[in-house]
């Protein structure tokens, strides 16, 4: 499509009772442990059949804020243990630019427990994107096209340029190639020359071509922990981690499970939310969500369902209501990198 200008007065928070349309289900957990996320995937795992493809950040190199390693691997022996994790490569160069690379940064990291495939090592595969302005195809990871399902397990936090990394930044940079479809994303004229509103939508159309491909065998899990307003792929110079920790989000509409995130932020009591809302203000990164509903990826209204009270329907505030501001870290944490140890 020739000359498509971004969409305009999408990076604005829309409160809840002020949007519109369907409303989907997404349950929330505040048991950030091995038993809460075997607890929450078994609400949306069902969906899952064949060979299952676990996409998750595995960060770089000593990433302080990764996704803990020992939830990962109780939730493979215990419920998935024929999956794999699925990655690539970057565009940037840093520990996982090179499939070599990224092996070892792999190691280093612990995901040791379950085959990892980088999935554009073998070559790259194009998906369409249906109803797209930026793209008519994105490319992505031959190998991803293997498998016959997807479960989305997001480490929740922000990102230097997407403002927020959810579950749409998982898939929608995480699943595209190292070489053409990251380039595709980020650069026009030159590397990461896109930014803002238009970056927002060239991630979320990336994002639909695969979430069609495996549509309706895909669910999504968010974890809401070590939330520095940096990506993992900043590794150890990740800003330190000064966001509470929330619980475990999960939905089978990927709209609905990033906006709910989103909405806990905002609704964390004492300006617990305040750096990474400023992060995802600054950086335009609400239009994710408000163009991921124009392409009718999901909806941004929820039935927020509280699974350790008795499925009790809840809304973001009452969820965040006893949250106390500040981070305090967690038996999970391995690499430290410029956190505060208690």
């Amino acid at each position: 499509m020739s000359k498509p200008v971004p969409g305009k007065d999408g990076n604005r928070y829309v409160p809840y009772e002020a949007r519109t349309g369907e409303s989907s289900v997404v349950f929330f957990t505040r048991e950030l442990s091995e038993e809460g996320l075997k607890k929450i995937y078994d609400r949306v795992g069902s969906v899952l059949c064949g060979r299952v493809a676990v996409k998750l950040h595995t960060g770089e190199a000593e990433g302080p804020n990764i996704l803990p390693r020992p939830w990962v691997k109780e939730l493979f022996a215990s419920r998935l243990p024929e999956a794999t994790i699925i990655e690539t490569n970057t565009y940037y160069e840093g520990s996982r630019y090179t499939t070599e690379d990224h092996r070892k940064t792999l190691e280093i990291n612990g995901w040791t427990f379950c085959g990892v495939d980088i999935t554009d090592a073998g070559g790259v595969a194009a998906l369409p994107v249906k109803g797209g302005k930026w793209f008519r195809e994105m490319h992505v990871g031959k190998s991803m096209l293997d498998y016959d399902s997807l479960l989305v397990l997001t480490h929740f936090k922000g990102h230097v340029m997407g403002g927020f990394g959810g579950s749409n930044k998982n898939i929608g940079i995480g699943c595209a190639d190292g070489r053409i479809g990251k380039k595709e994303i980020h650069s026009r004229e030159g590397m990461w020359s896109i930014r803002e509103e238009e970056l927002m939508e060239r991630i979320s159309e990336s994002t639909k071509a695969t979430v069609d491909y495996f549509a309706p065998h895909v669910c999504y899990i968010n974890a809401m922990r070590n939330m520095s307003v940096s990506c993992d792929c900043e590794g150890p110079g990740a800003e330190p981690v000064v966001t509470p920790d929330i619980g475990l989000v999960a939905s089978l509409d990927i709209l609905a499970a990033d906006a709910a995130c989103v909405d806990l932020i905002y609704a964390l009591p004492d300006g617990g939310g305040k750096a990474l809302i400023e992060r995802v203000e600054s950086r335009h990164g609400l239009r994710q969500l408000s163009y991921m509903k124009e392409l009718g990826m999901g909806n941004d209204r929820y039935t927020l369902v509280d699974i350790d009270n008795g499925d009790a329907v809840i809304t973001a505030a009452e969820a965040v209501k006893d949250v106390a501001p500040g981070w305090r870290p967690d038996r999970y944490n391995v690499f430290w990198g410029r956190n505060r140890r208690p």
